[in-house]
């Protein structure tokens, strides 16, 4: 597979969360507000490139036994560090992220790209695959993030848009994500379906 179609596989025909239906819970509870999404997409974006590249560089190092503990000690200390720069620069979100910046650590779109990816590929080719795939992910949190802000809010990056009689409740629950990101997988499976076809 090229570097290319590495790249732009996971953005739109095999996307983690409409595809393959991965890191749906994060999707759900950091898309409440643009800006947390953004840093989100940044943070778990770094980790999987990077911990991509770093599996890729020793893979031929790793026993087969050990190579899951490998991978995680490679990724938490990846996500640890991410946390530190976001409690030392942007205080007021890391609070409000730091529960789902740790479980990054446990996220199966980080751990999958390690194992079934990084394992068997080059360092190029990894970095560029964890890139994809955190921009992929990314991508359909700020989707989802977009319409919960302006529905729920009225507001967008905390500018006004609509009224404040506007605003849907709903839009800032659990349910509402569901729905939302529930269109948004419909959306796209009936686009690729349609492509393929």
């Amino acid at each position: 597979m090229s570097n290319k179609k590495t790249f732009i596989d996971p953005l739109i025909d095999n996307n983690p969360i409409t595809r393959q239906v991965l890191g749906i819970c994060s999707a759900l509870a950091v898309t409440v507000k643009v800006e947390q999404a953004l840093v989100m997409t940044l943070a778990l974006t770094f980790v999987v490139a990077m911990s991509n590249a770093i599996v890729s560089l020793l893979r031929k190092y790793i026993p087969s036994s050990i190579r899951i503990i490998v991978q995680l000690i490679v990724i938490s200390t990846l996500v640890t560090l991410i946390d530190k720069v976001l409690e030392a620069y942007m205080y007021d979100i890391s609070k409000e992220l730091s529960v789902f910046i740790a479980l990054i650590v446990t996220n199966c779109i980080v751990m999958g790209r390690a194992d079934a990816f990084a394992m068997q590929n080059d360092v190029k080719s990894s970095f560029i695959d964890g890139l994809g795939n955190g921009l992929g992910y990314g991508s359909i949190l700020i989707i989802v993030a977009s319409f919960r802000e302006i529905l729920g809010f009225g507001t967008f990056l905390n500018f006004r848009i609509l009224p404040e009689f506007l605003n849907n409740g709903l839009m800032i629950l659990a349910p509402g994500a569901f729905i939302i990101l529930g269109l948004i997988i419909w959306f796209q499976r009936s686009i690729t379906s349609f492509v393929e076809e």
